[in-house]
């Protein structure tokens, strides 16, 4: 019995995740387009590309970072390359390999699109929340992921 109540507990938990997430993203991301911003994924590829003061990544450690499906990741970088942000590089001793790097461009973007990206996640995520609650919810979204790498959004 007491596994049964265990169970709709992390149910609950779930479905409420679930739809916190999804509810946020919607919010966060209509607010940077409102701004005339372009998606949030793209902000977050030039992000993880300009980290360490700028890198070259291979698709697949990319997809890794973003948590992003490669069909899903494909398409997007064909765009933001077509938009002249990142650009693909053949890789080093692997003729097909390619490595995708942030433009000068990709990284003024990126800078662009920070400000609002920041706003839209101060009035978005747990605005009502204490500092205290804030730490709070970080712990206990770290204890459900664990694995994930720690990091910011900013610039």
């Amino acid at each position: 019995m007491a596994e049964e109540k265990r169970i709709e507990r992390v149910q609950h938990v779930w479905v409420r995740l679930i739809r916190a997430h999804d509810n946020v993203v919607r919010k966060v991301e209509a607010a940077v387009k409102a701004k005339g911003l372009p998606p949030i994924e793209w902000y977050d590829v030039l992000l993880e590309l300009s980290r360490e003061g700028g890198r070259k990544l291979r698709p697949v450690e990319l997809e890794k970072e973003l948590l992003v499906a490669q069909y899903n990741l494909s398409r997007l970088l064909d765009r933001m390359e077509a938009a002249g942000l990142v650009e693909r590089l053949t890789c080093p001793g692997d003729g097909r390999g390619q490595m995708i790097q942030a433009t000068p461009e990709g990284r003024a973007m990126q800078k662009r699109i920070w400000p609002s990206y920041r706003e839209a996640l101060e009035e978005h995520v747990a605005p009502d929340l204490s500092e205290k609650d804030l730490e709070q919810l970080a712990k206990l979204l770290g204890a459900i992921g664990g694995h994930l790498r720690p990091g910011g959004c900013g610039n």
